[in-house]
Parts: structure tokens; C-alpha cells; sequence
């Protein structure tokens, strides 16, 4: 494969959002878990984790592909978030395994964040795109308007700009870079836009004769965990500061231009959430659930995105942090027993009637290693910003325990059930979460100090 990358415009791309859009979308996405259900055909069967990374990683950056998806059986749509969310180090060297490697994920990342960038562009700034036929895209939003779509462009974004400034031999690294730059001075007007547009969002929301802005204080808003279908989250709001944050990082948008809209700066209005959702010591999941124990009111998914919310700068902030961790830790609701497999939830949450049919459980009683994986990294951020070694050890054992799964399973999945086992429902037989596996190759390598796999180009 030739290592010089061209990256060729789409000028030819429609998308299309409103009622009309959502049906049919939803019929595809019926399609596509049905022929899930019914056509998957089995995995790659080989238990040593060299050759599972390997194929996954054929499988998920294949030149075929037109867009950077999981594997699940929902992933023949567009999930914006996912780039921050669930793969923002396809690019780190140590997981690349070879030069072609490295071109076909930076091809693939570039088309990927190119499309998101076009539809922004053409005001469509959704959960989720489905393709819907040639050059054509339907923007629909399953549960609620978006509280992470722009995070996760800017995600990567970020991630291609920075690609040259890592150490390594690939030429296509620094290309990617070139390219990420052009991106963002081709789109960045409509990416501030949506970004001001966001921010117009924010209402206020009063407590304890305190005013504060929420994205979501009178209907919800998406994030990942999103069919939760509440109100008042944090992990929502957590979101749209970082959007904030990373938009003024990139240039994108001006600070000043945010405390206009906001009436407070971006740390204020950081304290300001802090101060909302952990009044109690510990981050709240969010602050309509109803009253019970504490374990009750915290999810996982309050450990944000990579180099998202949480800094640990501030001897509070890590106060709270390790609050929140500690009663997710002491709590076994939260573990599949005898492992360190963190679930999202210790209760289920809510569910629509959709999830309660074909996917009980999707948002609450289950493993999401990924989120699992973020957790061991902000486990290791708390020890280096307090100077300890409070939280290595566990941080070691979920990584440990997701490798475990993945050699037992026969690859990194998407979900493993409360029982420790493949998530599987009518509708879900248990997909392998191909394009997540760099990520928890980075951490491992930062929480053990060797990388876990290592390629002779």
C-alpha cells in the first residue's frame, strides 16, 4: 500500500433530518439487527491475543470501509460521540502494527471526520447518521437531542492534528496531521456556529438560591448511556463543558465569545457543576433520581471522556473523584462477581419499551469495557496529580480482566453481561468491539509501564 495519502474531497454527500428521515432510518436500523440476529456469522477463533488484535484490527480499519465503526450490529450507522467516547487513540503508535496499518486507519479516520464536518456544515448535528444509498445520509436522533456529537468531531479532530506531534516512523502520522489542519480551517465557521448554537442551549436552573446552567434542566439530552431518558445528568453537562473547552483549545471558538452567552467563564461554570452534582461528596449520576443510597445515585459513566472533564488539578475536584470511585469500588452491585468488571449502574435504569423487547439491561446491568477502561485511566490520572498510588492496583486488575475476556470471548467486546458473559439478547448476539481495542492497548501500556503487544514493522 503506498504510504503517500491523498485525501479526496465528497462534495457529492446530502443529508436529510425530520420525520420523514427518522422512518426510514429506523426501518434500516431494523434491517441491520435483524440480519444481525440472523446472519452473524461466528468470530475469529483464535484465543491468543497477538492474532485477536490483528484481525481485529483488519476488521475495523479494512480498506473497505467507508466510516470508523465498533462492529456491533447497530454499526452500519454513524456514531459522532464514538471519537471521543470509545476510540480516541486509533492513532497512538504503540498500538499500530505495521505502515499499512497506520495509512489505513488514518485514511479511514480522515473520510470519517470529513463526513461528521459535512454535516454539520449542512446544519444535520445528530446521535446518530445512517447511510441511506449512495452519497446520501439521514441524521436522526433515537432518544433525545445531543449532548456529545460536537465533542466527539472535535475529538477527531484533535486526534488527527496531534498525530504528527507523537513519536513515530510513519509517514502517513505526520500526513494526517497536514490534513487535520485543513479540516479545521475548511469547517471551522460552521463548527463555531454550532458551538455558539449549543451554548444558546444552556437554561437555567435553580437550587438553593443559586442559578446554574444544565443542557438537559427541562428534557433530556444524549450522551453515551443515553436511553436512560432522564433529565439533569451529569455526564450530559459534563459533555458540553468539554465541548467548550476543546472548542477554545482548537481555535475554534473564542472564550469570550462563550462567557458572553454564558454570563460566567468556563471554570466558574466547571465549579458550578461540581458544586450541583457533588453536594453530597460524591458526583451524582443525575439530580432528578429519586432519593436512596448513595451507590444508587452514581454511575460509571461519570469518569467522562479522555482529557475531557476531569483535570485533577484541583484537590477538590480529586476529592470528589475518589469519593465517587470508592463507592462504585466498595459496592458489589456494581462488579461482576470475582472480577474487576465494573457495571454502569448498580440499579437498572429506566428503560424504553424498545430496550425492555430486545435489549434489557444495554444502559444499566451490564459491562461496557470501555467505560471500564476509562476508568482505570482516571484512576491512574487521580494517583499522578495526588502523587500516590491509591488506585494502580485496580486500575491493573480491570485491564487484566478485560484481556481475560477478550481471550475467552475470542475477541474485545462491546458488552459483557452482569454474569460475566457475551451480552446476549434477541435482538444483540454480542458483538466484538473492533475499533475500541487501541484504546485499551494505551492504557495498559501507561498502567503497567510495557506495552502488552509490541510489532516489528
Amino acid at each position: 500500500m503506498n504510504s503517500d495519502i491523498s485525501f479526496p474531497s465528497h462534495r457529492g454527500n446530502r443529508f436529510y433530518q425530520g420525520m420523514a428521515a427518522t422512518f426510514v432510518a429506523n426501518a434500516i436500523q431494523a434491517v441491520n439487527f435483524l440480519g444481525d440476529r440472523f446472519l452473524r456469522k461466528s468470530h475469529h477463533s483464535s484465543t491468543v491475543i497477538k492474532d485477536l488484535y490483528r484481525h481485529s484490527m483488519d476488521s475495523a480499519f479494512s480498506v473497505t470501509e467507508a466510516f470508523l465503526v465498533t462492529g456491533a450490529p447497530h454499526a452500519s450507522a454513524y456514531y459522532p460521540r464514538d471519537f471521543a467516547w470509545f476510540y480516541p487513540d486509533v492513532l497512538d503508535p504503540e498500538t499500530i502494527m505495521d505502515a499499512q496499518d497506520a495509512v489505513r486507519r488514518v485514511r479511514l479516520l480522515e473520510k470519517s471526520v470529513r463526513l461528521l464536518l459535512e454535516a454539520v456544515r449542512a446544519d444535520v448535528v445528530t446521535t446518530t447518521i445512517v447511510p441511506a444509498g449512495r452519497g446520501r445520509y439521514l441524521g436522526v436522533n433515537y432518544f433525545s437531542r445531543p449532548s456529545d456529537t460536537l465533542l466527539g468531531i472535535l475529538a477527531g479532530l484533535q486526534q488527527m492534528i496531534s498525530a504528527e506531534e507523537r513519536a513515530s516512523s510513519y509517514l502517513a502520522m505526520s500526513q494526517c496531521g497536514h490534513a487535520g489542519r485543513l479540516l479545521l480551517a475548511e469547517y471551522g465557521v460552521d463548527l463555531k456556529r454550532a458551538i455558539l448554537q449549543l451554548a444558546s442551549e444552556l437554561e437555567p436552573f435553580d437550587r438553593e438560591e443559586a442559578r446554574y446552567l444544565l443542557c438537559d434542566a427541562s428534557a433530556p439530552r444524549s450522551a453515551a448511556t443515553d436511553t436512560r431518558a432522564e433529565r439533569r445528568r451529569f455526564v450530559t453537562n459534563a459533555c458540553v463543558y468539554t465541548t467548550f473547552v476543546w472548542g477554545v483549545q482548537l481555535g475554534v471558538v473564542d472564550e469570550n465569545e462563550l462567557k458572553r452567552l454564558m454570563g460566567r467563564d468556563l471554570a466558574q461554570y466547571k465549579k458550578d457543576l461540581l458544586r450541583l452534582f457533588g453536594k453530597d461528596g460524591y458526583i451524582r449520576h443525575s439530580l432528578d433520581g429519586t432519593a436512596g443510597s448513595p451507590v444508587s445515585s452514581v454511575a460509571l459513566d461519570f469518569v467522562s471522556v479522555h482529557r475531557g472533564f476531569w483535570d485533577m488539578n484541583d484537590a477538590s475536584e480529586r476529592a470528589l473523584f475518589a469519593a465517587t470511585t470508592d463507592l462504585i469500588i466498595a459496592e458489589p452491585r456494581f462488579r461482576i462477581p470475582s472480577t474487576f468488571h465494573f457495571l454502569v449502574s448498580a440499579d437498572n435504569p429506566r428503560n424504553k419499551m424498545i430496550h425492555k423487547i430486545a435489549a434489557p439491561a444495554y444502559q444499566g446491568r451490564s459491562s461496557w469495557p470501555t467505560f471500564n477502561v476509562e476508568f482505570a485511566d482516571r484512576m491512574l490520572d487521580f494517583d499522578e496529580f495526588s502523587g500516590s498510588n491509591t488506585y494502580r492496583a485496580c486500575a491493573q486488575g480491570i485491564l487484566k480482566d478485560i484481556r481475560t475476556a477478550t481471550e475467552v470471548h475470542g475477541g474485545y467486546q462491546e458488552l459483557i453481561s452482569e454474569q460475566g458473559l457475551k451480552y446476549r439478547t434477541w435482538a444483540y448476539k454480542g458483538a466484538v468491539a473492533h475499533s475500541w481495542f487501541p484504546r485499551f492497548l494505551s492504557v495498559w501500556r501507561r498502567a503497567y509501564g510495557t506495552p502488552l503487544l509490541q510489532w516489528n514493522d
